[in-house]
């Protein structure tokens, strides 16, 4: 499965950067970062759906998307149409990224930044902060749930926020049993990559009130967004529809109507 291949990958490249920079190093330069900003707080739109706007150059489905594009336009693109937050795709092997896109999309605009890639490790919610993220992607469908709530504190206690994503019913049920307050439901499938539009829908009801509900993956119309602002979804996530646009603050207006 592509997810497992994912892991592999990011295990084996774990072990490499460990040896380049030790954790204290890390842990220094995150501790002379800046405030963290609230992803949770900057979801929150009464009567609105927030729009996490994600820079993606490549992905195994899609292949390449933007191989050339620069971080730093794109955010800044993506302040002006709109986005309350920003994804940063930073895995190298399957996307096309880096914690340099994350640090360069981090000091162009505003809107909080959150790490998306593969966190099997602490380690990497160090690297994060350090790399100026305001908060960062947890993928049930990757961890155990010791796992996940083990690394789920180690994100709060390095002072970020997670976006706890989930795939189906179960995944949501140990998303909100863990304490997850961002949880977002994939239409994609990670082990596939097959993408059911109406997932986060049908999931909604699933979550409690007080957590924020995010929609990723198959939004690509005003109509998809009319339908997620109908069934209680507080925000989505849009990545390659706004990566392929000729103009993405335009495109991402166009979304939020």
């Amino acid at each position: 499965m592509i997810l497992d291949d994912i892991l592999a990958r990011t295990r084996a490249d774990l072990t490499t950067r460990r040896q380049a920079q030790p954790i204290a190093q890390l842990e220094a330069t995150a501790a002379s970062r800046p405030a963290v900003r609230s992803l949770a707080r900057a979801l929150r739109r009464p009567d609105q759906i927030a729009c996490i706007a994600e820079f993606k150059r490549r992905s195994p489905s899609a292949g390449w998307i933007a191989e050339t594009a620069d971080p730093a336009t794109v955010a800044r693109a993506y302040a002006t149409g709109g986005a309350q937050a920003l994804s940063i795709l930073t895995d190298g092997p399957f996307f096309g990224g880096s914690l340099a896109d994350l640090a360069a999309a981090r000091a162009a605009c505003d809107p909080p930044v959150l790490r998306k890639d593969f966190i099997i490790d602490r380690y990497q919610i160090v690297e994060a902060r350090a790399a100026g993220a305001d908060a960062i992607l947890l993928i049930v469908a990757a961890l155990a749930d010791p796992e996940l709530s083990s690394l789920l504190a180690a994100t709060r206690e390095v002072g970020l926020e997670a976006l706890v994503e989930a795939h189906d019913a179960d995944e949501v049920r140990r998303a909100v049993a863990v304490g997850a307050m961002v949880i977002g439901i994939n239409n994609r499938d990670l082990r596939t990559f097959t993408v059911d539009r109406d997932l986060a829908c049908r999931l909604r009801p699933q979550v409690p009130p007080d957590r924020v509900v995010v929609a990723e993956s198959g939004i690509r119309a005003a109509a998809d967004v009319a339908r997620l602002r109908a069934a209680g979804i507080d925000a989505m996530l849009v990545g390659e529809t706004l990566m392929r646009a000729p103009d993405p603050a335009a495109a991402l207006r166009s979304l939020l109507g």
